[in-house]
């Protein structure tokens, strides 16, 4: 039986799965949000689910000695790799996956942040499978970045401060240093909230946030819905169509 769950990973009461969330509901999946931060459990049958999607946040993988809900998503994704379920890893949610696999995260050594629309270059790898056919510019918010552990394949570098932009591990699990989900809801929210780092070296002004969202949001729509298909998620009532 083919599963219309999804289950969304976020790690504050107010947050949310933005264009990701909108564009799975779309292909008629249920989601299932799930908050580990404050206090939620994480699903022992992970066979129930068409995916997951870890989201970020404003917390660091490496807290993982002092959160609990931290530690418990380490050791979920871990679970998770093993169940062969198709797993998106956004921002803080791909610094996870990489920990989970054995990479590191850290902070830039002179403290950049990476804030607004950057330019996103495919490897040799990614330009083979099309990967990055339908956008070359995503939105990113994050301090820390992470390194592509020895099993997974590099798939995207970055131009800026963070070299390291996407990797695959298996065919089934990919880590985003960027945020495909992001809505204009969010930019504005999010600048609301954090505005003050937008002082760091390679934090965007807001303005220019607002226009990267204008030139390149229907891009980074098309390449989500790529993404999705590569990963087997594709509209619900298609796959019960090819089951019967």
């Amino acid at each position: 039986m083919i599963s219309d769950r999804f289950l969304i990973v976020v790690h504050q009461k107010t947050s949310t799965p933005g264009r990701v969330g909108q564009l799975l509901e779309e292909r008629g999946y249920r989601l299932d949000r799930r908050c580990p931060c404050i206090g939620d459990d994480l699903p022992e049958n992970l066979k129930d689910y068409a995916g997951i999607a870890v989201f970020g946040g404003p917390m660091s993988a490496n807290d993982c000695q002092r959160l609990d809900g931290i530690r418990f998503e380490i050791d979920f994704t871990k679970r998770a790799l093993d169940a062969d379920v198709p797993y998106l890893g956004l921002c803080l949610g791909g610094q996870i996956l990489a920990r989970a696999i054995g990479g590191a995260v850290s902070p830039h050594p002179d403290k950049h942040v990476e804030i607004g629309y950057t330019k996103v270059v495919p490897t040799e790898i990614a330009r083979r499978e099309g990967l990055f056919e339908h956008a070359t510019h995503f939105y990113q918010w994050h301090r820390e970045g992470f390194d592509v552990p020895a099993d997974a394949v590099l798939l995207a570098e970055g131009t800026n401060s963070f070299p390291n932009q996407a990797f695959r591990y298996g065919d089934k699990a990919y880590g985003l240093q960027f945020h495909p989900e992001i809505t204009i809801d969010m930019i504005h929210r999010w600048n609301m909230g954090g505005g003050h780092r937008l002082e760091a070296p390679g934090g965007q002004p807001k303005r220019a946030q607002v226009k990267g969202w204008e030139l390149f949001n229907e891009g980074v729509r098309s390449w989500t819905l790529a993404l999705f298909d590569r990963l087997g998620l594709h509209p619900v009532r298609t796959l019960q169509s090819a089951a019967e």
